[in-house]
């Protein structure tokens, strides 16, 4: 039997990249009502149309491909040695092993992937499913480099997930690759339905708007990373053993008031669905905030804010909302409890409206 023809397939594009190396480049995220983007919640409680906001931010991965001498695959990132292997042959649970993973599906030899990322390492905003997102964005200008069609956003966002799921052997969310792919500040529902896509996109703020956020929002590295897996673990086997539920029920409920209250530029409401949300999580998981966590969020608390950990928590990003003014006074308190970490510190960033970019062929 001939196998089909495979269009997405690269070969040796050492070659191509020769002349005409590709950089791409995708934002990082902040969240709310994450966990409710993995199909073991989001089907049995389609009823109740459950949601996630993310507001996504110029902390970027940048991807480069440069052509190598062999036909090995070899990747490089700071934090982590450089890994080389033939095509086909890495093991998937290297630290490396996604972009492995994502090489072995386009067929991709002759290719030196180097990542760049301006965030720190393991810090709950999404880091391997952003460069995941930016490696396929510049494989899809690989692919058109060749004479063949290139891949949507959508698609993807579709991609990077499959990918990312079926290597890490566990239910993964969605709404890490879509605020990568597409910017901005969304709720993304999840249809929950074979026949659709799984996801729909709801625009919260025009991009005049996002520029208001920006002043809106403080974002804090705890100086430790997490292990997000972990306690979405304990999210997944808590809600299918059938506890929590309502307290789900509420989760859902209260992205769906933060959602409204950010497009109604109610950045008090919107604190106070945050602060909400986020004691819930804390009571079904007291590890996502540790000793420092908890004296942001009181802080962010007194000066009229919302704090909420990002992506599972238990290490990694803080962020917190609220008006102008508030976030204005709250600065300088997170930045004096953080000195209590050396590699801790506050994240300079803005919200991000572009997601992600590819340099032009």
């Amino acid at each position: 039997m001939t196998p089909q023809t495979n269009d997405l397939h690269l070969g040796n594009i050492g070659p191509l990249l020769e002349s005409r190396p590709i950089d791409a480049s995708a934002p990082c995220r902040i969240d709310f009502g994450g966990t409710l983007d993995i199909s073991s919640f989001h089907y049995p409680l389609r009823h109740l149309a459950p949601s996630t906001v993310n507001i996504a931010l110029d902390q970027r991965t940048t991807v480069n491909l440069r052509p190598t001498l062999s036909d090995r695959i070899y990747v490089s990132s700071a934090g982590v040695a450089d890994a080389a292997f033939n095509p086909s042959e890495a093991p998937y649970d290297h630290p490396l092993g996604l972009m492995f993973a994502v090489a072995d599906y386009f067929g991709a030899r002759g290719v030196h992937i180097h990542i760049q990322s301006t965030s720190p390492p393991r810090s709950g905003l999404g880091g391997s499913s952003v460069a995941a997102v930016a490696l396929i964005a510049a494989f899809s200008k690989a692919l058109e480099g060749i004479g063949k069609k290139g891949i949507s956003r959508d698609r993807i966002v579709l991609l990077a997930h499959a990918i990312e799921q079926g290597v890490a052997g566990v239910p993964c969310g969605l709404q890490d690759q879509l605020a990568a792919a597409f910017g901005g500040a969304n709720a993304w529902t999840w249809p929950a339905d074979p026949g659709l896509p799984p996801f729909a996109r709801t625009p919260l703020l025009e991009e005049a708007a996002l520029r208001h956020l920006d002043r809106q929002l403080l974002v804090a590295y705890l100086g430790v990373t997490h292990v997000s897996k972990d306690v979405n673990r304990s999210w997944v086997r808590q809600f299918i053993s059938g506890n929590c539920r309502e307290k789900w029920r509420e989760i859902i409920r209260l992205t769906r008031d933060f959602a409204a209250a950010i497009a109604r530029g109610e950045m008090q409401a919107a604190a106070d669905a945050m602060n909400r949300e986020t004691a819930i999580r804390k009571a079904m998981t007291p590890q996502v905030l540790d000793d420092m966590g908890d004296r942001l969020a009181e802080a962010a608390i007194d000066a009229g804010c919302g704090a909420r950990f990002t992506g599972a928590g238990g290490g990694g990003c803080m962020w917190a909302i609220g008006a102008a003014d508030a976030v204005a006074a709250l600065k300088p308190v997170w930045a004096k409890i953080l000195t209590g970490r050396p590699t801790a510190g506050l994240l300079a960033c803005r919200v991000d409206t572009r997601g992600v970019m590819v340099t032009p062929l």
